[in-house]
C-alpha cells in the first residue's frame, strides 16, 4: 500500500512539474506523445477508482504477479490505442490535461490510502485482494514514469523503493532474476523491451534473453 501511494505521488508529481513545451515531446511508449501518455495515465487512474469500488465475494483468482499477462507487442493497430492521441489532443493546452489528472489521480490516490488491503475486488474477470491490486499498480506506474521521463533528462526518476519493488515484481513475472549487474531501472527496460541489450548484457541475460521482451497487459 505505502509503495503504491509513493510510486503514485511521484508519477503524479513528474507530470506536475513537465513545462507545457514538453507535453508534446516524444514519450517512452512508442508513437505517443508525452501529453498521449498523460491521457493514459489519468485513464489508469479511472480504473483504479472503479475497481476500488467494486467490492467482490468469491476467493481470488489473482495475485499480484498473475494479474498481469504476457502480450504479443503493440501494433498500433488496438482501437483504445489510437483513441487515447485524440483524448488527449481534445484537452487543447497542457493545462487542462494536467489539470484534470491532477484532480482523478489525487481521488485515486485518497481511494487507495483510505481502502482495506484485505478487502477484495473485482477487475478484468479476475478477483484480488485490494493489497495484490495496488502491489500490481506500483510495477505499472513505475514503468510508466520511466516512460514520460524518457526524453525529458531534467526530470525525477522514481523513487528508488519502487524501482526496486517494480524488479522484484518483474522477476516473479519472468520466473527468474535479472542479472545482478542490472540496475534496478535497466532491469525494466530492458526487460519490457523499452531499451535494447548491449551485447554485454545480451550475453549476461543468457536464455532469459530469448524470452525478451515481457510485454504486460
Amino acid at each position: 500500500m505505502d509503495l503504491f501511494s509513493r510510486s503514485w505521488a511521484a508519477l503524479r508529481t513528474a507530470v506536475a512539474e513537465i513545462p507545457d513545451e514538453d507535453f508534446d515531446r516524444p514519450s517512452g511508449c512508442t508513437g505517443w506523445l508525452v501529453r498521449d501518455l498523460v491521457c493514459h495515465l489519468l485513464i489508469g487512474a479511472q480504473d483504479v477508482l472503479i475497481t476500488l469500488v467494486t467490492p467482490a465475494e468469491s476467493e481470488p483468482t489473482a495475485d499480484a504477479v498473475t494479474y498481469w499477462h504476457l502480450v504479443e507487442p503493440p501494433t498500433g493497430e488496438d482501437p483504445l490505442d489510437a483513441l487515447i492521441p485524440r483524448l488527449a489532443a481534445a484537452y487543447g493546452e497542457p493545462r487542462w490535461l494536467k489539470f484534470h489528472f491532477d484532480d482523478v489521480g489525487s481521488a485515486a490516490g485518497r481511494a487507495a490510502a483510505l481502502a482495506d488491503p484485505a478487502a477484495r475486488v473485482g477487475t478484468r474477470d479476475q478477483v484480488l485482494t485490494v493489497g495484490d491490486y495496488l502491489t500490481a499498480y506500483v510495477l505499472e506506474w513505475t514503468l510508466h514514469h520511466l516512460d514520460l521521463i524518457a526524453h525529458l533528462p531534467s526530470a525525477a526518476e522514481p523513487p528508488a523503493e519502487t524501482l526496486a519493488a517494480a524488479r522484484a515484481l518483474l522477476e516473479k513475472i519472468a520466473g527468474t532474476p535479472f542479472p545482478a549487474p542490472f540496475s534496478d531501472k535497466d532491469a525494466l527496460l530492458i526487460g519490457t523491451g523499452r531499451r535494447t541489450p548491449t551485447d554485454a548484457q545480451k550475453a549476461a541475460l543468457g536464455d532469459l534473453a530469448s524470452e525478451l521482451p515481457l510485454v504486460l497487459g
